[in-house]
């Protein structure tokens, strides 16, 4: 280890904050890009299966919040676009690695979104994860992506709050409004799950992430943090976990589980999920059809530097 990486670390141990001038090694500069621009990328793809619904919410109080929503996601994406931009990538460079497969999104938004009772279910669930994993982000080592989750995190609790509404809302209606609300919940609380990524003796980057501080809790942790006070979300309106492993562990002061289909998360990480092709296609295609905005963007700007500056 070098002297510089020694100083580094010394930083890091310290809780002082590294920002986009501060020396940094390679690696810790790549595991930035790497999981910065899968949060940004997550942020925005998550925005197609609610945008789907926004026409055909039940009510216009319910579209109001829904297309909300919808905005918070795209500014969360373009807080953490800026966030990677800091580390001398570039916004172009990030797009094109979403396109290209080299960069990835959360699993979660591969599955399809069948009915309302869905959009009750992303908010509690797939929000509520993220919130899981973002408040322990609020302390990441590295400032700029600290900060930018201040902000997400409070409009992440909106979200979540909204989603189990949805829920309480239709535990509270017919029995078709109730068997929905349990339909969507029992397809997507293990995807939810495996938004946490693989257990902590197999995923690759965990180790150094927690070294680095980049990560404060491990996947386990968050995951079981996770499903803790889920369960008893889920039990206030009448809900059931589609686990039947599922039981309080009073030694461990925990919920245990059953086991994860890694399998299946393997899959859908390397593309064969239910909506991959369609999710990233979209995304491909509403680029392209933006390009004019861009350029013209792009062409007012350099036409407003040519022009010269009026004297006071």
């Amino acid at each position: 280890m070098s002297e510089e990486e020694i100083l580094f670390q010394q930083r890091i141990d310290a809780e002082l904050k590294v920002e986009p001038k501060d020396w940094m090694p390679e690696k810790y500069r790549q595991n930035l890009i790497r999981q910065i621009s899968q949060h940004a990328h997550s942020e925005v793809i998550g925005m197609q299966p609610e945008g789907n619904w926004i026409t055909r919410a039940p009510t216009l109080h319910r579209k109001s919040i829904l297309l909300a929503k919808i905005q918070d996601e795209g500014g969360h994406g373009l807080y953490l676009y800026s966030a990677a931009e800091t580390l001398g990538i570039s916004r172009e460079e990030l797009v094109q690695a979403l396109h290209s497969g080299a960069a990835k999104y959360a699993s979660i938004f591969n599955y399809p979104a069948l009915t309302w009772a869905d959009m009750g279910a992303i908010g509690w669930l797939v929000d509520g994860a993220a919130i899981v994993n973002q408040i322990s982000l609020q302390r990441t080592s590295y400032g700029p992506y600290a900060r930018s989750m201040v902000r997400i995190c409070k409009e992440e609790s909106f979200h979540q709050r909204q989603g189990y509404h949805i829920m309480m809302v239709l535990m509270q209606g017919s029995q078709e409004q109730q068997a929905m609300a349990q339909d969507a919940l029992d397809r997507f609380w293990w995807p939810s799950l495996m938004m946490f990524g693989p257990h902590d003796a197999e995923s690759a980057n965990s180790t150094q992430s927690m070294k680095w501080k980049i990560k404060r809790k491990s996947n386990d942790e968050l995951r079981q943090k996770f499903i803790d006070q889920s369960v008893k979300q889920a039990e206030v309106i009448g809900l059931k976990i589609p686990d039947p492993a599922l039981k309080w562990n009073k030694a461990r002061e925990h919920y245990d589980f059953g086991k994860i289909d890694w399998d299946e998360f393997a899959r859908v990480i390397k593309g064969d999920g239910p909506c991959n092709r369609q999710r990233l296609q979209h995304h491909i295609r509403t680029h392209n059809e933006g390009a004019w905005v861009r350029d013209a963007v792009a062409a007012y700007e350099a036409k407003h530097k040519k022009q010269p500056t009026r004297a006071a």
